[in-house]
């Protein structure tokens, strides 16, 4: 069950009767005289397998197959279909909700600005990797996306898994982050999903989502720091996207994986560098400052700055390095996201 093969040489290593020989040298067997019977004694010639193929397969084989295949069978008949030229989207779905990536959209873009008055959603260690910030695995009850689906009418026993809820940006918004292994270091002694919420009084510790979405309420911008080879493993697009949806504007690392930090951009999130050999520990940073980033409206004249200034209620400040790195990435930055600089190409097209 270990290996993988084709129907032929699957039938030849059951002949065998062990996956240990090697069919290349080792017989298969013997024949009805005892002398030994090789791959090559039974593989098929070319002509051979055309013979077969000409005899057994014929036109009337597929065309009966497939005379009826746009009309389905009596469930697919029975589906209520929508009319006009563009998706209807079920406000009702658990699964496939409307994503709000392109809401408030204009042809024309809105020019970028600095980043001020910011709060720290999270400040992480070292090697936090995509697995961290994606939603994945089983939906928990008592978690917000568990919380969600149950107000909505699903049993827990439905709730199935993040990865097949990925239409659903409710349900992957409330898992971003939420990794059982993730610390966040400004809550400690938690981990999960977990930070504190400085919207209200005493900034007591609650799940991210729900903080994001008080800080959101109150417009309040929010930064991720982070330590060294930030958003490593896997290219998962939720990591960025779920970034975005949360609310935050800039991540502020010592290094990143290549391409999470470009997929950061194309969601319209900007990805920022400590100098080199400083840190958010080495700056004295604990993530409950309010953070203002200033320079980055440098974009809006066609260029990219290779630095901005960073400084905090608390009195630090740093030149953080801009990790833009493309004239394209500048582009889809300035555009608000990867998504609305192909739209408006497109419709300008």
């Amino acid at each position: 069950m270990n290996y993988l093969a084709s129907p032929p040489l699957v039938v030849a290593y059951a002949l065998a009767g062990s996956m240990k020989v090697d069919i290349t040298k080792d017989a298969l067997g013997v024949d009805q005289d005892g002398k030994p019977v090789y791959l090559a004694d039974i593989w098929p010639s070319e002509a051979e397998v055309n013979d077969v193929v000409a005899n057994a397969i014929g036109e009337d084989m597929f065309s009966k197959s497939y005379e009826d295949v746009f009309a389905g069978d009596a469930q697919w008949q029975a589906l209520s279909i929508p009319t006009g030229s563009t998706f209807e989207w079920d406000a009702e779905s658990t699964y496939v909700r409307k994503p709000p990536y392109f809401e408030g959209m204009t042809m024309e873009t809105t020019p970028v600005t600095d980043i001020t008055g910011a709060r720290v959603l999270a400040k992480l260690g070292d090697s936090v990797t995509t697995d961290h910030i994606s939603p994945a695995g089983a939906i928990k009850a008592d978690t917000p996306a568990g919380k969600y689906l149950t107000e909505h009418g699903v049993e827990r026993r439905d709730f199935n898994s993040y990865g097949s809820r990925r239409g659903n940006h409710e349900v992957m918004i409330r898992g971003t982050f939420a990794n059982i292994r993730l610390r966040n270091q400004i809550a400690p002694g938690t981990e999960g999903g977990f930070t504190r919420d400085f919207t209200q009084a005493d900034a007591p510790v609650s799940f991210i989502y729900d903080a994001s979405q008080n800080y959101q309420a109150a417009g309040t911008p929010l930064v991720i720091l982070g330590g060294k080879e930030y958003g490593s493993g896997s290219s998962r697009d939720w990591a960025a996207k779920g970034t975005a949806l949360l609310g935050v504007k800039a991540v502020i690392t010592e290094s990143y994986e290549r391409i999470h930090r470009s997929n950061l951009i194309g969601m319209g999130v900007l990805p920022l560098q400590f100098p080199a050999g400083q840190s958010a520990d080495s700056l004295g940073l604990t993530g409950e400052e309010t953070f203002s980033i200033t320079g980055v409206t440098e974009l809006n004249e066609g260029t990219t700055p290779s630095t901005v200034k960073v400084t905090t209620d608390t009195g630090v400040e740093f030149d953080a390095v801009v990790r833009i790195d493309t004239p394209g990435e500048a582009d889809y930055y300035r555009n608000g996201g990867i998504m609305q600089y192909v739209l408006r190409n497109l419709i300008r097209g």
